[in-house]
């Protein structure tokens, strides 16, 4: 039986995305940080709208419009519009966190 918290490599070099399920209307991915974060000068500008949530561990997002940011902790969600400019501006570094994004269109 497939398992969110299965299969985590010991080494994390880059962060770990890989989709779980993938159709034309839906796509969920797992993804796994270990104090990974986005460049700062780069920003996710997706065709898609994106609900995410952290399952295990700590993340922080920033949105360019505002430079607001968010934390999230176990359990919690957010789903991002499409086009909206953000970046993982913070994961744990010494543990991993582990998200499921689901990427979806109207």
């Amino acid at each position: 039986m497939p398992n969110v918290f299965h299969a985590i490599p010991g080494a994390l070099p880059e962060e770990l995305m890989e989709d779980l399920v993938s159709t034309s209307q839906v796509r969920i991915e797992r993804i796994v940080s270990r104090g990974h974060t986005t460049p700062t000068d780069q920003w996710y500008d997706q065709d898609e709208h994106e609900w995410v949530m952290v399952v295990k561990g700590q993340a922080r997002l920033l949105f360019q419009e505002g430079m607001k940011e968010i934390s999230l902790n176990e359990g919690d969600y957010v789903n991002i519009p499409a086009h909206v400019r953000h970046q993982v501006s913070w994961t744990k570094p010494d543990e991993e966190t582990i998200w499921l994004a689901i990427f979806y269109h109207d």
